[in-house]
Protein backbone atom coordinates (compact mmCIF):
# COMPACT_ATOMS: atom_id res chain seq x y z
CA UNK A 1 0.00 0.00 0.00
CA UNK A 2 1.41 3.40 -0.99
CA UNK A 3 1.25 5.78 1.97
CA UNK A 4 0.95 9.38 0.68
CA UNK A 5 2.68 10.90 3.72
CA UNK A 6 5.62 8.53 3.36
CA UNK A 7 5.82 9.29 -0.35
CA UNK A 8 5.77 13.05 0.31
CA UNK A 9 8.54 12.84 2.90
CA UNK A 10 10.74 10.68 0.71
CA UNK A 11 10.20 12.98 -2.28
CA UNK A 12 11.08 16.04 -0.17
CA UNK A 13 14.34 14.36 0.84
CA UNK A 14 15.15 14.02 -2.86
CA UNK A 15 14.56 17.70 -3.58
CA UNK A 16 10.83 17.55 -4.20
CA UNK A 17 8.12 19.78 -2.74
CA UNK A 18 8.29 20.30 1.01
CA UNK A 19 5.33 19.50 3.21
CA UNK A 20 2.88 22.35 4.00
CA UNK A 21 1.61 23.03 7.50
CA UNK A 22 -1.83 21.57 6.76
CA UNK A 23 -0.31 18.08 6.56
CA UNK A 24 0.09 18.09 10.34
CA UNK A 25 -3.58 18.78 11.04
CA UNK A 26 -5.26 16.02 13.00
CA UNK A 27 -2.30 13.63 13.01
CA UNK A 28 -2.36 11.18 15.90
CA UNK A 29 0.80 10.03 17.64
CA UNK A 30 0.17 6.49 16.40
CA UNK A 31 -0.10 7.72 12.81
CA UNK A 32 3.12 9.76 13.14
CA UNK A 33 5.04 6.77 14.46
CA UNK A 34 3.61 4.64 11.66
CA UNK A 35 5.04 7.08 9.11
CA UNK A 36 8.38 7.34 10.94
CA UNK A 37 8.68 3.56 10.81
CA UNK A 38 7.79 3.36 7.11
CA UNK A 39 10.34 6.06 6.21
CA UNK A 40 12.98 4.25 8.27
CA UNK A 41 12.27 1.01 6.42
CA UNK A 42 13.00 2.82 3.15
CA UNK A 43 16.06 4.78 4.33
CA UNK A 44 17.49 2.62 7.10
CA UNK A 45 19.03 0.95 8.87
CA UNK A 46 18.34 3.08 11.92
CA UNK A 47 21.53 4.24 13.61
CA UNK A 48 20.01 5.82 16.68
CA UNK A 49 17.37 8.15 18.06
CA UNK A 50 16.90 11.74 19.11
CA UNK A 51 14.85 12.29 22.23
CA UNK A 52 13.40 15.10 24.29
CA UNK A 53 11.25 15.17 27.42
CA UNK A 54 9.21 18.38 27.25
CA UNK A 55 7.31 19.31 30.41
CA UNK A 56 3.63 18.39 30.41
CA UNK A 57 3.88 16.69 27.00
CA UNK A 58 4.63 13.18 25.70
CA UNK A 59 8.23 12.16 25.13
CA UNK A 60 9.61 13.14 21.72
CA UNK A 61 11.19 10.24 19.83
CA UNK A 62 12.59 10.27 16.30
CA UNK A 63 14.86 7.81 14.47
CA UNK A 64 18.23 8.79 13.00
CA UNK A 65 19.37 6.93 9.91
CA UNK A 66 22.76 5.22 10.12
CA UNK A 67 23.74 6.82 6.80
CA UNK A 68 23.34 10.26 8.43
CA UNK A 69 25.82 9.62 11.26
CA UNK A 70 29.38 10.90 10.78
CA UNK A 71 32.61 10.95 12.74
CA UNK A 72 34.43 14.18 13.49
CA UNK A 73 35.78 16.04 11.58
CA UNK A 74 32.93 15.71 9.08
CA UNK A 75 32.22 17.39 5.76
CA UNK A 76 28.54 17.52 4.84
CA UNK A 77 27.05 18.95 1.68
CA UNK A 78 23.71 20.76 1.74
CA UNK A 79 21.73 22.46 -1.01
CA UNK A 80 22.80 25.99 -1.93
CA UNK A 81 20.70 28.54 -0.05
CA UNK A 82 19.31 25.97 2.40
CA UNK A 83 18.95 27.17 5.98
CA UNK A 84 20.00 24.63 8.62
CA UNK A 85 20.32 24.50 12.38
CA UNK A 86 23.33 23.55 14.51
CA UNK A 87 23.03 21.95 17.95
CA UNK A 88 25.81 20.85 20.31
CA UNK A 89 24.65 17.93 22.44
CA UNK A 90 25.48 15.13 24.83
CA UNK A 91 25.21 11.79 23.01
CA UNK A 92 25.23 8.24 24.31
CA UNK A 93 26.24 5.15 22.34
CA UNK A 94 25.25 1.67 23.42
CA UNK A 95 28.20 -0.66 23.94
CA UNK A 96 25.89 -3.46 25.09
CA UNK A 97 22.25 -4.33 24.71
CA UNK A 98 20.00 -2.14 26.88
CA UNK A 99 18.73 -3.71 30.11
CA UNK A 100 15.16 -4.78 30.71
CA UNK A 101 13.24 -1.65 31.63
CA UNK A 102 11.62 -3.48 34.56
CA UNK A 103 14.94 -4.62 36.07
CA UNK A 104 15.36 -3.39 39.67
CA UNK A 105 18.88 -2.15 38.83
CA UNK A 106 17.82 -0.72 35.45
CA UNK A 107 19.62 2.62 35.75
CA UNK A 108 22.89 1.15 37.02
CA UNK A 109 22.90 -1.41 34.22
CA UNK A 110 22.07 1.21 31.62
CA UNK A 111 24.95 3.41 32.83
CA UNK A 112 27.30 0.48 32.30
CA UNK A 113 25.84 -0.14 28.83
CA UNK A 114 26.69 3.23 27.25
CA UNK A 115 29.60 5.50 26.46
CA UNK A 116 29.35 9.29 26.29
CA UNK A 117 30.27 11.51 23.34
CA UNK A 118 30.11 15.14 22.26
CA UNK A 119 27.91 15.52 19.19
CA UNK A 120 26.59 17.99 16.68
CA UNK A 121 23.11 17.61 15.30
CA UNK A 122 22.54 19.13 11.88
CA UNK A 123 18.92 20.25 11.82
CA UNK A 124 17.35 19.97 8.36
CA UNK A 125 13.73 19.91 7.37
CA UNK A 126 11.43 18.43 4.77
CA UNK A 127 8.84 21.03 5.81
CA UNK A 128 7.87 24.22 4.00
CA UNK A 129 7.98 26.21 7.27
CA UNK A 130 10.09 24.36 9.84
CA UNK A 131 10.34 27.32 12.21
CA UNK A 132 6.57 27.71 12.34
CA UNK A 133 5.67 24.03 12.29
CA UNK A 134 3.71 22.53 15.16
CA UNK A 135 4.89 19.61 17.31
CA UNK A 136 3.04 16.96 15.30
CA UNK A 137 4.50 18.01 11.97
CA UNK A 138 8.04 18.24 13.36
CA UNK A 139 7.70 14.77 14.84
CA UNK A 140 6.42 13.46 11.51
CA UNK A 141 9.61 14.83 9.93
CA UNK A 142 11.83 12.91 12.40
CA UNK A 143 12.01 16.02 14.59
CA UNK A 144 13.91 17.82 11.79
CA UNK A 145 16.96 15.56 12.03
CA UNK A 146 19.39 15.91 9.14
CA UNK A 147 22.62 14.41 10.43
CA UNK A 148 24.69 13.74 13.54
CA UNK A 149 28.45 14.21 13.90
CA UNK A 150 30.14 12.36 16.76
CA UNK A 151 33.31 13.20 18.65
CA UNK A 152 35.51 10.69 20.46
CA UNK A 153 33.75 8.47 22.99
CA UNK A 154 34.51 8.33 26.71
CA UNK A 155 33.72 4.96 28.27
CA UNK A 156 34.56 5.83 31.85
CA UNK A 157 32.13 8.75 31.95
CA UNK A 158 30.18 8.00 35.11
CA UNK A 159 32.03 10.60 37.18
CA UNK A 160 30.97 13.36 34.75
CA UNK A 161 27.99 15.51 35.73
CA UNK A 162 25.57 15.36 32.79
CA UNK A 163 23.05 17.58 34.58
CA UNK A 164 25.23 20.50 33.43
CA UNK A 165 27.73 21.21 30.67
CA UNK A 166 30.73 23.48 30.34
CA UNK A 167 30.74 23.99 26.61
CA UNK A 168 31.99 26.09 23.72
CA UNK A 169 30.55 26.50 20.22
CA UNK A 170 31.97 28.49 17.34
CA UNK A 171 30.11 28.94 14.05
CA UNK A 172 32.46 30.44 11.51
CA UNK A 173 34.13 33.25 13.40
CA UNK A 174 31.27 33.78 15.85
CA UNK A 175 31.19 32.39 19.40
CA UNK A 176 27.66 31.23 20.22
CA UNK A 177 28.40 29.51 23.50
CA UNK A 178 31.27 29.74 25.95
CA UNK A 179 30.58 28.65 29.51
CA UNK A 180 27.93 26.77 31.45
CA UNK A 181 25.07 25.52 29.29
CA UNK A 182 21.62 24.28 30.27
CA UNK A 183 21.05 20.57 29.72
CA UNK A 184 17.59 19.97 28.20
CA UNK A 185 15.36 18.27 30.75
CA UNK A 186 17.96 18.87 33.43
CA UNK A 187 19.78 15.53 33.09
CA UNK A 188 21.02 13.92 29.86
CA UNK A 189 21.15 10.45 31.43
CA UNK A 190 17.59 10.75 32.72
CA UNK A 191 16.54 11.59 29.17
CA UNK A 192 18.29 8.42 27.94
CA UNK A 193 16.47 6.42 30.62
CA UNK A 194 13.14 7.85 29.48
CA UNK A 195 13.83 6.84 25.89
CA UNK A 196 14.94 3.34 26.86
CA UNK A 197 11.80 2.85 28.92
CA UNK A 198 9.44 4.40 26.37
CA UNK A 199 10.73 3.34 22.96
CA UNK A 200 9.57 -0.25 22.87
CA UNK A 201 10.04 -1.81 19.45
CA UNK A 202 9.47 1.42 17.50
CA UNK A 203 11.75 1.45 14.45
CA UNK A 204 13.36 -1.77 15.67
CA UNK A 205 13.91 -0.65 19.26
CA UNK A 206 17.17 0.41 20.89
CA UNK A 207 20.13 -1.74 19.80
CA UNK A 208 23.79 -2.11 20.69
CA UNK A 209 25.89 0.31 18.62
CA UNK A 210 23.15 2.87 18.23
CA UNK A 211 23.47 6.51 19.28
CA UNK A 212 21.04 8.62 21.31
CA UNK A 213 21.24 12.43 21.25
CA UNK A 214 19.65 14.24 24.15
CA UNK A 215 18.98 17.86 23.17
CA UNK A 216 20.71 21.10 22.33
CA UNK A 217 23.04 22.89 24.75
CA UNK A 218 22.90 26.06 22.65
CA UNK A 219 19.31 26.50 21.49
CA UNK A 220 18.69 26.33 17.76
CA UNK A 221 20.61 28.88 15.69
CA UNK A 222 19.69 28.79 11.98
CA UNK A 223 22.46 29.49 9.48
CA UNK A 224 23.00 29.38 5.72
CA UNK A 225 26.10 27.38 4.69
CA UNK A 226 28.90 27.29 3.77
CA UNK A 227 29.98 27.38 7.38
CA UNK A 228 32.32 25.64 9.81
CA UNK A 229 31.27 24.52 13.29
CA UNK A 230 33.58 23.69 16.18
CA UNK A 231 32.30 22.46 19.51
CA UNK A 232 33.72 21.28 22.82
CA UNK A 233 32.17 19.82 25.95
CA UNK A 234 34.42 19.81 29.01
CA UNK A 235 35.39 16.29 30.09
CA UNK A 236 34.63 14.88 26.66
CA UNK A 237 36.44 16.76 23.91
CA UNK A 238 35.89 18.30 20.51
CA UNK A 239 33.54 17.81 17.61
CA UNK A 240 33.78 19.61 14.26
CA UNK A 241 32.03 19.78 10.92
CA UNK A 242 32.27 21.74 7.71
CA UNK A 243 29.07 22.46 5.81
CA UNK A 244 29.51 22.83 2.07
CA UNK A 245 26.99 23.68 -0.62
CA UNK A 246 26.18 21.85 -3.81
Amino acid sequence: MNDPLVAQLLAAREGGAKLPAKVGEGLSRARIFEVQHAVAVRLGPVGGFKVACPPDAPIVIAPIMACDIYQTPAEITVSAGEEVGIELEYAFRLIASPPDRDAPDFEARLRASVELLPAFELVQSRLADPKGAGPALKLLDNQLNGAVVLGEAVRDWQSLDVTRAEARLLLGGETLLDGVARVPGGDAFATLCALTRGLGDHCGGLQMGQVVITGSLNGLPWITPPKTAQGRIAGLGDVAMTLKTA
